[in-house]
């Protein structure tokens, strides 16, 4: 703690004595409305896009600084930049994340031999393409449906994209569009028998009635288990198997405005207690200048990240985010 609150002090004393360059009105006029473009942005009234424009301009500064400062991680303006840090920590807590019914369920089920120095679950195609939750808390159903498509593509050679919608709708033991937890998806779908493909049961980003298809059943599992929590061998070992699910807190600005690099922002809560967000690590790796991450894959389209992904930093002492709290995975 004594150390992270030196970090932030030397942090602000060096904003405080950089120079950085002013922007200019017709370059933030400009960069706005490329924003409200590409990112199909309309608002419904005057008011209401001076708010966004003022939200922009804090943020654009903000990323500024933050790329200045050489962190090892740059930020960007995506989807979320007309938010400000308050409305985007609502827009991640509407998920509401149930870590009290997160069920620890320890399999015995580690690896044989070392493992990889590096596992990309994408060049093996055990991980489909990155999906939108959009404005829907669904970040729970994302998690587990990208897990439990990468085990099924591992033990079947098959990969489908399955329904994140069916999760929404039809699974009582979790809040649909107001959250829930992976691993009482995963009883779901045990109990039910599988997942629908997407194709057959598309996402539409709402609560809706349950429309389950026996015969579109593409994906079963049998069980699930949980990773030793806080340990960054087991997390290691686990991903050398499979895509993993994991509980993150995501509500923070550079969280907000990640865009590329390895993720190390001290700052990111590792409480417990603060996880607000479902995602799937897909593989780990090292940089060419030593510095070992995660692989994240998030559900906030292609827009954010990089490409909709994230490196994260790992290592011994590293719990980043909180993303060693919560891992669990499913059993096909």
């Amino acid at each position: 703690m004594k150390a992270l609150i030196i970090t932030l002090l030397l942090n602000v004393a060096l904003y405080n004595t950089l120079a950085f360059t002013p922007v200019s009105n017709s370059e933030i006029n400009y960069e706005f409305h490329r924003f409200t473009h590409q990112h199909n942005k309309q608002y419904p009234s005057y008011d209401e896009y001076m708010i966004r424009h003022k939200n922009f301009i804090n943020n654009y500064h903000m990323i500024q600084v933050h790329n200045q400062l050489n962190h090892g991680y740059t930020l960007g303006i995506n989807q979320f930049s007309d938010m400000s840090q308050r409305e985007f920590k609502e827009f991640v807590e509407s998920s509401k994340l149930h870590i009290d019914r997160f069920n620890q369920h320890t399999l015995t089920n580690t690896m044989s031999g070392d493992v990889p120095n590096s596992v990309d679950w994408r060049e093996k195609g055990a991980v489909t393409d990155v999906k939108n939750q959009k404005q829907c808390g669904s970040c729970w159903a994302f998690s587990t449906t990208g897990s439990i498509e990468g085990a099924y593509a591992i033990a079947k050679g098959k990969l489908v994209p399955l329904s994140e919608q069916q999760l929404v709708d039809c699974d009582k033991g979790d809040n649909g569009c107001n959250g829930g937890i992976m691993t009482s998806a995963y009883e779901y779908v045990i109990r039910n028998g599988g997942l629908d493909s997407e194709t057959c049961y598309p996402y539409e980003a709402r609560d809706d009635t349950c429309r389950f298809d026996k015969s579109c059943v593409s994906a079963t599992i049998s069980s699930y288990g949980s990773v030793s929590a806080n340990n960054d061998k087991a997390m290691i070992e686990a991903l050398a198997r499979q895509p993993i699910s994991i509980a993150i807190y995501a509500a923070g600005s550079t969280f907000q405005h990640y865009n590329g690099g390895v993720y190390d922002d001290p700052t990111c809560y590792s409480d417990e207690s603060h996880l607000d967000h479902g995602v799937l690590l897909v593989g780990y790796g090292t940089t060419d200048d030593g510095k070992d991450y995660y692989i994240l894959k998030n559900s906030w389209d292609t827009t954010w990240g990089e490409n909709g992904y994230m490196r994260i930093a790992r290592g011994e002492n590293k719990n980043i985010c909180g993303l060693l709290d919560m891992p669990c995975y499913p059993v096909v």
